[in-house]
């Protein structure tokens, strides 16, 4: 079922050698990566782990994001970002932690030529600002936080759905990223209405295996893991 897939799968991590592993992968496609993932892994020298990595990934995109929260600062480290790689994309939030909206950098980074994923979007709305921001610039990407919109409760196919449509009408150099899935179906989901791509923890791909598998197979190695460890355990009643 995997190789009916279109939507593209990048793995979003901050391991080093797990990154290194998947990236011989030919599921893989892409990378992104957070300061709040690299801060989980106990990183503290963000150039020095950037430049490693790009050492190996030549082929494939990666993003790494600025963690300023003024707009010369993010400018600065924007540029500073896509000068490490061609295959570099800079991860720009869609507003300051005071909700100030950054499209207008979008636009002015984004037009000087730096491929930009512009990241943690929720709504329509947000979509077509930041899209109409990359209309005339680089490549980019547009993170819309598909598994975060269900955790607050709401049906986020209708929402990923009308961001393909206006990124196709306003931005076709841009492509839709499903972030933050939460499960194999959110793969499944995305390649239903034709987003670009889905970024994958470490964990969740390694569950692709179970992608297509038969119901009554699966339930039988169910039954057969609640026994196996029950014995293992020496449960006695």
């Amino acid at each position: 079922m995997l190789d009916e897939i279109r939507t593209k799968i990048f793995a979003d991590g901050a391991d080093f050698d797990q990154i290194l592993k998947l990236s011989d992968d030919p599921r893989i496609q892409g990378f992104t990566t957070n300061p709040s993932l690299m801060w989980k892994v106990g990183l503290t020298d963000y150039a020095e782990f950037a430049h490693r990595l790009l050492e190996s990934i030549t082929r494939h995109p990666i993003s790494f994001e600025v963690f300023a929260d003024d707009e010369e600062e993010i400018r600065r480290q924007a540029h500073t970002i896509a000068a490490w790689g061609e295959n570099v994309y800079v991860k720009v939030p869609v507003s300051t932690t005071t909700g100030e909206p950054l499209a207008p950098l979008v636009r002015e980074l984004s037009e000087s030529g730096v491929k930009v994923n512009v990241t943690a979007l929720m709504t329509t709305a947000q979509v077509e600002v930041v899209a109409e921001a990359l209309r005339d610039g680089a490549p980019s990407y547009v993170s819309v936080f598909a598994g975060r919109i269900a955790d607050a409760g709401v049906e986020p196919l209708p929402i990923m759905s009308r961001a393909v449509e206006i990124l196709e009408a306003t931005a076709p150099a841009s492509e839709l990223i499903w972030a933050s899935p939460r499960e194999v179906l959110n793969l499944v989901q995305a390649d239903s209405i034709g987003c670009h791509i889905i970024t994958m923890t470490h964990d969740l791909l390694a569950k692709l295996g179970t992608l297509g598998k038969d119901l009554d197979r699966f339930s039988l190695e169910t039954v057969q893991m609640f026994h196996r460890d029950a014995v293992a355990a020496g449960f006695k009643l």
